[in-house]
């Protein structure tokens, strides 16, 4: 006989109440949301992937002209070309911007149009969430910047061959998490798209800009040379550059292990809100 309950009877299971289905991992639902949020992206993959790729290509164009393709730039005791100096931070920013921008707007947009629900209530633990929510900028980032990589790979006068692929790897998952990180804080705290974009203005910019993209620094005073050793994508852009040119700003360890701290603070704080359901559940 077959063991199926007849149509319209409720099967019922041995179980106590309040005792959890998902013991572990819900890969399943940790899976769905991951694709979710790399689909939503993707649906508009002309202003989340072409767009910033074709823009910081634009910016290795505009500086290498205006400032001389064939200028070097003294680091680690070389001379190296001004275009290959700047492609890696180029590439990295391009990475930065967008890990931030995919992680800041999930939960925001949800507020914004009363969907939060859709991720509040799905039977996922709050690290689940997190994963899924930084899984998704990462993949973005990883995109924009295999992108504008092999768009520089094609440019006459610049190198961007990798000298240490492992770096550029490890360098570009610890900036784009410290990103993902730092956006999901933001579209947890904000309730408007303009609390996102000022934190884009006021902090993700000036921090992107200031940190060796587009000179070394060694090149500043004592005083300046100080302050960018406290801007984390320093650290990155450092780091990501040594991947490519074999030198690097800072020590490529010290580096590693600042923004790799930096991440665990962050995303322990993320876990902490998020758990807590600041500014989601009221």
């Amino acid at each position: 006989m077959s063991s199926q309950p007849p149509i319209g009877e409720i099967r019922t299971f041995d179980r106590e109440p309040g005792v959890p289905v998902i013991r572990n991992i819900n890969w399943g639902g940790l899976r769905t949301l991951y694709i979710k949020e790399v689909r939503r992206f993707f649906k508009v993959q002309l202003q989340t992937i072409w767009a910033p790729a074709s823009s910081q290509l634009l910016l290795l164009i505009v500086f290498t002209t205006a400032l001389g393709a064939h200028g070097a730039v003294p680091l680690g005791g070389q001379a190296i070309p001004f275009g290959d100096f700047i492609a890696p931070g180029l590439i990295v920013m391009g990475m930065l911007n967008n890990a931030f921008a995919n992680a800041s707007f999930s939960l925001l947009v949800g507020k914004i149009q009363g969907t939060i629900v859709d991720y509040l209530m799905p039977p996922l633990s709050t690290m689940e969430l997190l994963a899924a929510l930084v899984g998704g900028a990462v993949t973005r980032a990883f995109l924009v910047g295999a992108t504008v990589w092999l768009a520089m790979l094609l440019w006459p006068g610049v190198h961007v061959t990798p000298v240490n692929p492992l770096a550029i790897l490890w360098f570009g998952l610890l900036g784009s998490v410290f990103l993902a990180f730092l956006g999901v804080l933001t579209s947890i705290w904000a309730e408007k798209f303009d609390h996102a974009a000022a934190v884009t203005n006021f902090v993700v910019t000036p921090l992107a800009l200031l940190s060796g993209t587009f000179y070394s620094v060694d090149r500043l005073a004592p005083a300046f040379r100080a302050v960018s050793h406290f801007n984390p994508i320093f650290y990155v852009i450092s780091g990501f550059r040594y991947g490519f040119l074999g030198v690097a700003d800072s020590p490529v360890l010290l580096g590693s292990v600042v923004v790799l701290g930096i991440d665990i603070v962050l995303g322990v704080a993320c876990y902490a809100l998020l758990r807590r359901g600041w500014r989601l559940k009221n």
